[in-house]
């Protein structure tokens, strides 16, 4: 049997003989890996990939300035 074969079946034992870490560590790796992978979209969308507009360098940003006098 391979060393790698043989880690697995003992990472498994092991993972058996204690429930609440292995729900906890599956639960974690599931909200980084979901976390991770909604950033980089996030990213993807904004910074990567071009805007889906004819001319993009020709988009101006409006904005409006809150006088300090009322």
């Amino acid at each position: 049997m391979s060393p790698f074969l043989r880690d697995l079946r003992y990472a498994l034992r092991v993972l058996r003989r204690s429930p609440l870490f292995t729900g906890v560590a599956i639960l974690s790796l599931a909200l980084g890996i979901g976390a991770n992978a909604a950033i980089f979209t996030l990213v993807n969308q904004l910074i990567l990939q071009q805007l889906p507009v004819k001319n993009p360098e020709q988009l101006v940003l409006l904005t409006a300035r809150e006088t300090l006098w009322q």
